[in-house]
């Protein structure tokens, strides 16, 4: 039993120090965003590898997702005959809900994990220690970018995800099953109001924020994980530890948020 205790113990104590480790870093990068002088571009290079090289996956998902929305939308609303309200299930759907949700965990997925090894390979290489030696700072450097291009990119992949998907509804509902094309734009014409898009706007800065956060966060305290750190399978690890808790943390801040703004 004492064991045991110990344990909890040991585990509760470890969780306490990485949450205080993790909101630290979060206020010594916030706070290096106004440190002068301003260089661009860190930031346009985070941009293109965040933003313009995720451009094409989120294409993807987006189209599939609208038309899976349109699928099943259309054999829901038949059965109450309301096949007009179709444009306006699916717009709603993707811009208060799938459309910041899925873009983020496409984002953590394709860039999120990239930066957590990125961060966590140079921590392991001693080259963050060599940047503080030369009196660098490593948040300034290596984060801020990272940082002020996730709050950028988001809204905007969120936006193309949201157009792309309501195409793909578009296309099922209309091009497929012979919804009526004005009836589809009018529902979700009179149905979409800027609340909705002003909730979506919200999750995605919000969502941006939280999976640069994450990510580099665990990459740099690499060598400070509970299971060991260094070396390539601790690497792995903590890449795939970024990714499960950046992806849990999206899902339940776009709960939050839903049950604050609506």
């Amino acid at each position: 039993m004492r064991n045991v205790l110990e344990k909890i113990g040991l585990e509760t104590l470890w969780f306490l120090a990485s949450a205080g480790r993790m909101g630290l870093f979060l206020a010594r990068t916030l706070s290096s965003l106004f440190a002068k002088p301003f260089k661009i571009y860190p930031v346009v290079r985070q941009i293109h590898f965040i933003g313009a090289r995720s451009v094409f996956v989120i294409l993807f998902t987006g189209v599939f997702t609208g038309m899976v929305l349109g699928l099943q939308g259309y054999y829901s609303l038949r059965k109450f005959g309301s096949e007009g309200f179709l444009g306006s299930a699916v717009a709603l759907s993707l811009v208060r809900e799938l459309g910041p949700v899925l873009t983020a965990l496409m984002v953590i997925g394709r860039a999120g994990s990239a930066m957590c090894a990125e961060v966590g390979i140079m921590r392991n290489s001693e080259q963050i220690d060599a940047l503080e030696c030369m009196a660098v700072d490593p948040y300034r450097y290596l984060i801020v970018p990272k940082l002020l291009a996730g709050i950028i990119v988001l809204p905007l992949l969120t936006a193309i995800f949201d157009v792309v998907g309501i195409g793909g509804g578009y296309l099922v509902g209309v091009g497929l099953f012979g919804v009526n094309e004005g009836a589809f734009f009018q529902g979700m014409y009179a149905s979409v109001v800027w609340a909705d898009v002003e909730m979506g706007l919200v999750k995605s800065l919000v969502f941006g924020l939280l999976l640069v956060w994450i990510c580099t966060c665990k990459g740099f305290f690499l060598h400070l994980e509970h299971s060991g750190g260094f070396g390539a399978e601790g690497v792995s690890r903590t890449t795939t530890d970024a990714v499960v808790l950046s992806s849990v943390s999206v899902l339940v801040w776009d709960y939050l948020i839903s049950a604050l703004m609506l």
